[in-house]
């Protein structure tokens, strides 16, 4: 492992824990997409197949049970706590994410590096991943104001994505067969979508104000 990966663990990280503070202090998940969060549990399901019939060390197992533990926890609360539920903004979380699904889903048919059902459901969750966030931004745009822990949330989110673009660059330079195009091509389309929040993100810190996305 190198730097660049380890790093890009350590921000997805965070922005997990960013978001259950979020959920669990406040008993509120006003701002954060139910449906950005269902597709991250079904990224984390499918890419993490292998949990049970491949072991490659014990960081890497930890790493897979939390982020499949805490996305299913985040929907669980969000769907069935009693007081996060109601302040669920239902009204403006209206993108229709089973689109994705199913065009990635196709696309994973497609589109892989080895026509076998775990390498099927590994693409389909890489090209999940890469639009995952969608719902979220299309939430955030049309409630216009951002809240602190909201806008942090999603700023280690698209971060973890671009340390994991400088992992893929450093492993092509040194390791002789690295061939994760799919993986590659996929984390540049999802840093791409944040590039509109990471600028409205570095102008109210910037200015130290509170973050507005135009609606």
């Amino acid at each position: 492992m190198n730097i660049f990966r380890f790093a890009g663990d350590m921000t997805h990280l965070i922005s997990i824990l960013v978001l259950l503070l979020k959920i669990y202090a406040t008993k509120s998940c006003s701002g954060i997409s139910l449906k950005t969060q269902e597709l991250y549990a079904l990224v984390f399901l499918t890419r993490y197949m292998d949990l049970f019939t491949d072991f490659i060390s014990v960081y890497n197992t930890v790493m897979k049970l939390v982020f499949i533990a805490s996305s299913l926890a985040i929907v669980w609360c969000m769907r069935m706590h009693r007081a996060v539920r109601r302040t669920y903004d239902k009204e403006l979380d209206t993108f229709r994410h089973y689109f994705l699904i199913a065009a990635c889903f196709v696309l994973s048919l497609i589109l892989n590096e080895k026509f076998t059902f775990q390498e099927i459901f590994w693409a389909f969750s890489i090209y999940l991943e890469a639009v995952a966030i969608l719902p979220q931004l299309v939430l955030l745009q049309r409630s216009g104001n951002v809240d602190n822990l909201t806008g942090q949330y999603v700023f280690f989110l698209g971060a973890y994505r671009a340390f994991y673009i400088l992992n893929w660059i450093y492993r092509y330079i040194t390791e002789p067969h690295f061939s994760r195009w799919i993986a590659c091509v996929s984390g540049i389309v999802q840093t791409a979508l944040y590039a509109d929040f990471f600028y409205y993100y570095f102008i109210s810190w910037k200015n130290n104000a509170k973050l507005q996305l135009p609606a």
